[in-house]
């Protein structure tokens, strides 16, 4: 087992192309009779427009039944088996070490870099967290548990968020840390009026974050549901503070004070795990985190017109990427910092921590670490 005492990473070069995609698809009864253009502008209109479509059918990148076809009016039977394929292309750039934190047979702990995205998504289907696990445990060669299977992430770290990411090596150790992650959430929304500190929880996690603005209160309780807004280039919708969406709970500690810089280190304790929550509502409550290129006063997205959203696409034939800041956009500082929580097997207090960004140090703390050196 490795407790983090002694310095490990994993981690491999990412090629310069990915391996590209297959998307797999069945005609259904009501589908059968439609063309191939109309199928797929209309069953997956997320993906390209009209005219994208055209182009990748008449690049070939389009079977049915095993055959290319690149007629956009070929006519589709019920049954008949289509698969696109995506041409392989340059991600854009991601760090791919991850320092391990803490390793024994159930789980591992990782340190995650800003940048590296945690599961396949939009541009990133290959630098992911998810991948380098994949070609760690084929470097094992070994099989985890007898499973042939590898670890697996149980909780949410968005992009641009580092720190401690943890994955789970078995089926029950999947199951039950994901369900301390849920039951905190759970709770929440079971009890929103209440003291959450009156359950006894499985899992904490504490988060250092810097944010824009001084902050009066040391302490602050963010009580702020969370809910869902249509949003150009986020297809299932954008994470924003909403008075009808689901309950979420956030403890804010001060720090330090920059008067100076104007902005405020903080410890944040979530009690549930809505996307992006931390984001959220310290803009809800007027204090934005340092860099953040989406969430403004209030929990909302920077100011945009839908009506401007591009739909030009690009040379796979595939939208452009948004021009509007989306939610895996980079640049604020966020860090995963502590977790501690009950073994999944053996229920003993697990305790992590991730090292803090030299951007989320207070002077004391960065005053140590130069004393140590």
């Amino acid at each position: 087992m490795s407790d983090g005492s002694e310095t490990e990473a994993l981690g491999l070069p990412w090629p310069d192309l990915n391996d590209g995609l297959f998307y797999n698809d069945v005609v259904s009864a009501s589908d059968s009779g439609l063309t191939l253009i109309g199928f797929y502008s209309s069953k997956h209109n997320n993906s390209a427009p009209l005219q994208g479509w055209l182009q990748r059918i008449q690049n070939g990148q389009i079977t049915v039944d095993g055959v290319v076809v690149k007629d956009p009016d070929w006519i589709l039977r019920v049954d008949s088996e289509l698969v696109y394929h995506r041409i392989p292309w340059k991600e854009p750039d991601a760090p791919y070490l991850l320092e391990v934190l803490h390793d024994d047979d159930d789980m591992i702990a990782l340190n995650k870099p800003s940048g590296l995205q945690v599961l396949p998504g939009g541009l990133f289907q290959q630098r992911t967290v998810l991948k380098q696990l994949q070609w760690w445990e084929n470097q094992q060669n070994f099989s985890l548990s007898g499973q042939g299977s590898y670890p697996v992430p149980v909780h949410r770290l968005g992009r641009g968020t580092s720190g401690i990411l943890l994955c789970a090596k078995t089926k029950l150790a999947k199951t039950r840390l994901a369900a301390y992650f849920a039951d905190g959430t759970s709770v929440i929304e079971a009890n929103s009026n209440t003291n959450v500190e009156l359950c006894t929880r499985k899992i904490s996690k504490i988060y250092r974050a810097l944010v824009n603005g001084i902050l009066d209160e040391d302490k602050v309780i963010i009580n702020q549901p969370v809910g869902i807004m249509r949003y150009p280039g986020v297809a299932k919708g954008l994470y924003v503070a909403s008075s009808t969406g689901k309950p979420a709970l956030s403890k804010v500690a001060v720090l330090q004070r920059e008067v100076q810089e104007n902005r405020t280190l903080v410890q944040v304790e979530i009690q549930s795990g809505r996307p992006h929550q931390i984001r959220i509502h310290l803009a809800f409550i007027g204090h934005p985190l340092v860099g953040d290129p989406l969430y403004v006063v209030g929990g909302q997205p920077k100011s945009f017109d839908p009506e401007l959203a591009d739909e030009t696409f690009e040379q796979d034939g595939g939208y452009q990427r948004p021009v509007k800041p989306v939610p895996g956009d980079c640049g604020y500082y966020l860090h995963a910092h502590k977790i501690e929580l009950s073994h999944p097997t053996t229920n003993e207090v697990v305790k992590i921590i991730a090292p803090l960004p030299p951007a989320l140090k207070t002077r004391q703390e960065a005053d140590e670490m130069h004393i140590q050196q």
